[in-house]
């Protein structure tokens, strides 16, 4: 009788050896490190290949007291979490990323902390660093998960400091083009519908409505905050119809709330676009499930995501990453202005 032993399993050493590099090389390969050449990755994943070579975590991790996960912070309700298109494409931006690397994610919604139980969590060594996404003004918890590991921002942060690192759309300029485009198609009274002005995207968005208005000699018809939701975008647009104000056109910071607006103003009897002209911001998937389709300001969310991801690795890997990432957005135009 024969007796068949299995082979003991790769060492990341014999992969360096058939890949013809350094252990190095091979263990920068295995955390989804960018510092690599071309060449050596293909050799890298042929040996890997080859050797049925798995990493082993476990023992990566005592070695150097590293966990291989990440938490992702979210500091709002989960009814705002899985009911706004933007953190779906902001999760799948950084998964992305990280099914590159040998980090899991962890996913953390906590509109608040009273009993710092994010913070106890994060700063128990769990996780080796963190990416805070939607924080507010009244969000201080997160100053104390900053002090504890690395963090990258989605946005920029509420109280900017040189050594925060973040990524964020350029939302002062996108709404400064979305105000323009409804300008230059001949509307002069301009109401907007704005995200939470405790958020730096609601201030920004603001800001650019503003300044478009300034520089084309408009004043403003008037300003209510829809809180970045649906139900918010609707009510403050029957605050607006209730104001009495004359609008002809709207720029609204989010297609989440032009969703709501819509259908206030539709129950009002108001056409869009032949009574009202509507922007809103996003593109994400609501700007088409609605009607009219909304022309909107297109925020890249789901690059955003791999982008932060991008930065984290980085500073885990002792690189330097530049602290600040400002993404583009881009006019689309369909029906409702």
């Amino acid at each position: 009788m024969t007796i068949e032993t299995s082979r003991a399993a790769a060492t990341i050493e014999e992969v360096a050896a058939v890949a013809g590099v350094s252990r190095s090389t091979v263990s920068r390969v295995v955390n989804g490190s960018t510092a690599v050449s071309p060449a050596a990755l293909a050799a890298v994943q042929r040996a890997i290949a080859e050797l049925n070579y798995v990493p082993n975590r476990a023992a990566r991790s005592l070695a150097s007291r590293a966990t291989m996960a990440l938490a992702l912070v979210v500091p709002e309700d989960t009814t705002r979490f899985f009911g706004d298109p933007f953190f779906a494409a902001i999760v799948s931006g950084i998964n992305t990323r990280l099914s590159r690397s040998d980090y899991v994610l962890n996913l953390i919604i906590a509109s608040d902390d009273p009993r710092d139980k994010t913070t106890a969590y994060v700063r128990s060594g769990a996780v080796d660093g963190a990416i805070v996404v939607s924080h507010h003004t009244s969000d201080t918890f997160i100053d104390r998960i900053a002090a504890a590991v690395p963090v990258v921002y989605g946005g920029r942060p509420v109280r900017e400091r040189e050594r925060d690192y973040y990524v964020d759309v350029d939302n002062l300029a996108g709404a400064r083009a979305a105000t323009e485009y409804l300008i230059a198609k001949g509307h002069r009274k301009i109401a907007t519908i704005t995200g939470p002005l405790t958020m730096p995207a609601g201030i920004d968005r603001l800001a650019g409505f503003r300044e478009a208005l300034g520089d084309a000699g408009l004043e403003e018809v008037a300003v209510e905050d829809g809180n970045f939701t649906a139900d918010g975008g609707g009510a403050a647009m029957q605050r607006i119809l209730a104001s009495g104000a004359e609008f002809d056109a709207l720029f609204i910071a989010s297609d989440l709330m032009a969703r709501g607006a819509l259908a206030s103003l539709a129950r009002a009897g108001r056409r869009v676009p032949d009574d009202v002209a509507i922007i809103g911001f996003d593109d994400s998937p609501v700007a088409t499930s609605v009607r009219p389709n909304l022309t909107t300001m297109r925020q890249p969310s789901h690059a955003q995501g791999e982008r932060m991801a991008d930065v984290l690795l980085s500073l885990l890997a002792g690189g330097t990453p530049p602290h600040v990432t400002i993404l583009e957005t881009e006019l689309v135009v369909r029906d409702s202005a």
